[in-house]
């Protein structure tokens, strides 16, 4: 009986921490740290109420991108996509960092026909043949999310971090695949291939079903679109970014909203 009220006040508990949380989007790597001849890795692609747990629904992988460390890419194998997750297979068969990712491009507009409001979404090319060119009170905003992991086969290095200069982006001094407790890592953020200046970064452990807190951390870029982050315990990390302006945009957008999403593994001393 002890054990049953134990369980029903965790969920309680988790309900209230979630109940104004928006499901988050996630790529989770079986290992990020590999060696061998061309060892693999399974990913698993999803958004849930709590990272790394999946409990809603699963991501598409139509806009799934692998870069292998010579910058070259490559296709997924296995690729599977069920009620919770989606799942796909890597092969690494160069040594080096690799760099997996969806990156989701379009427009979202809003408007009203005939007294009642209307949401769309797709690309600028099929935007004119789908919304009424006399919609009202339309608006619409030109979006770009990325949501990445990174994977690396023996020592980190190559091609695939570099950035690529098309929306919100991380590098910096600190590679991805090699961060551990006790240590500060040194991150950039770039919005286009320049600094993200002033940005929020959110930053969450995961195992939160076993805590019952959320252990949130937020961070602020400098000028220079830096941030550090000093790792107090091992563990998958969830890092979001975002940025809403009105730079950048293309007609018939007149402002934007660009997101960027990692799962960073933080390994032991």
């Amino acid at each position: 009986m002890k054990t049953l009220k134990k369980i029903a006040l965790f969920s309680a508990l988790a309900g209230a921490v979630f109940s104004a949380q928006a499901h988050r989007a996630f790529l989770v790597p079986s290992s990020t740290v590999v060696a061998g001849n061309a060892p693999w890795v399974t990913v698993d692609a999803a958004a849930a109420t709590d990272v790394f747990v999946f409990d809603h629904n699963a991501l598409k992988l139509d806009n799934l991108f692998i870069t292998a460390p010579d910058g070259t890419a490559l296709k997924p194998e296995n690729a599977n996509t069920g009620k919770y997750r989606s799942t796909f297979d890597v092969k690494l068969s160069q040594t080096g960092s690799y760099k997996i990712g969806i990156l989701n491009e379009g427009l979202f507009a809003s408007y009203k026909e005939d007294g009642k409001v209307k949401r769309w979404r797709g690309t600028a090319e099929t935007f004119a043949k789908e919304v009424p060119a006399n919609a009202e009170e339309l608006q619409v905003t030109q979006r770009s999310g990325r949501i990445e992991t990174f994977v690396t086969n023996g020592k980190p290095g190559g091609k695939a971090i570099e950035i690529t200069g098309n929306g919100l982006e991380l590098s910096g001094a600190t590679h991805p695949n090699d961060l551990v407790a006790g240590e500060t890592a040194q991150f950039r953020l770039t919005l286009d291939g320049k600094p993200a200046a002033k940005v929020s970064i959110t930053l969450i452990p995961g195992g939160l079903r076993y805590r019952q807190k959320l252990d949130e951390k937020t961070f602020v870029t400098d000028s220079e679109g830096k941030f550090s982050v000093s790792w107090t315990n091992a563990g998958l990390y969830w890092m979001e970014a975002e940025i809403k302006d009105d730079k950048q945009v293309k007609a018939p957008a007149k402002s934007r909203v660009a997101t960027y999403v990692a799962t960073l593994e933080v390994l032991p001393q």
